[in-house]
């Protein structure tokens, strides 16, 4: 069932991280990444009644532990997504989102050092193999003009969607039901926290931004919409898997995301490129093997 929930997580994160790198040629960082959130408030809404009028069971009962985690949860994907859209500025679809990717990879060390997992030595070399990879992504000329900026967010980004990923799944653990229903209660606190922040930013600082993204309704939907159907498999497979297993698996994305690059937004996609791609996903079928 995980692995289920994970390939359709992957599939429609590339798709928003398409839709996102397009808006992010006309509307600002904090424009695009509320764009994620606006819209997928009332759809996890909806999913979280749907789920409840199909299988009834008490309501959960929310402790500190579990605001301590949504709210650090919330904070890390803002930064996070923020993050990525800066790469998709700095490089093309393909790059930016194979570099943001790096997320497996720390997860998969983090999950060891403070999380309780377990990684055999071909783990460990599925690690090494794709942070070569990362490495790779991140030079548009190969190793030789390795850019170091790049590589240092890229890895940033990857951190915050790790920190994401490993305290959404703390979170789900501490309620009590089905998983499904405890995915999706972590899903809607989590989206209501960022909106909320989000939009009292923009009201502030930057009302022109929400106007642009009001102008571009069919774009923004798109983003919600992709997001918070993939949040729901991401959520929901971390609710049953650590998270290092869901997001190494999860790099099947990388192939989505290339053939995306490549027949919709026409990025051209340059062999060292390819071959990056193609080390992640052998890095994601290594740490799979442990």
């Amino acid at each position: 069932m995980w692995i289920l929930f994970t390939f359709l997580a992957a599939f429609m994160q590339a798709w928003r991280n398409a839709f996102q790198s397009k808006l992010s040629k006309e509307v600002s960082v904090a424009g695009v990444t509320l764009a994620r959130f606006i819209w997928a408030g009332p759809i996890a809404t909806l999913y979280l009644f749907s789920l409840y009028q199909y299988q009834p069971t008490a309501l959960p009962d929310f402790s500190s532990s579990f605001w301590g985690f949504v709210i650090g949860a919330s904070t890390m994907q803002i930064l996070a997504t923020g993050l990525m859209v800066k790469l998709f500025k700095m490089q093309n679809f393909a790059i930016g989102a194979g570099l943001a990717k790096s997320e497996a990879l720390v997860a998969a060390i983090l999950g060891v050092f403070f999380f309780g997992t377990q990684l055999s030595l071909l783990g460990w070399i599925g690690v090494l193999v794709g942070g070569i990879a990362v490495m790779l992504l991140s030079s548009k000329q190969g190793f030789k003009q390795l850019s170091i900026n790049t590589v240092l967010l890229g890895l940033a980004c990857g951190t915050a969607f790790a920190l994401t990923s490993l305290w959404v799944r703390e979170a789900s653990l501490t309620l009590e039901g089905p998983f499904t229903h405890r995915a999706a209660w972590v899903l809607l606190w989590v989206i209501s926290i960022q909106t909320m922040v989000l939009i009292a930013y923009l009201l502030a600082k930057d009302k022109s931004t929400l106007t642009a993204l009001w102008q571009r309704p069919k774009l923004t939907l798109s983003i919600s919409i992709t997001s918070c159907i993939g949040s729901i498999g991401w959520f929901s497979a971390m609710s049953l898997q650590a998270v290092p297993y869901v997001k190494t698996l999860g790099q099947i994305e990388v192939f989505f995301t290339l053939m995306i690059a490549a027949l919709w937004l026409k990025d051209k996609v340059k062999i060292n490129d390819v071959a990056g791609l193609v080390l992640i996903a052998l890095a994601a079928i290594l740490v799979m093997w442990n």
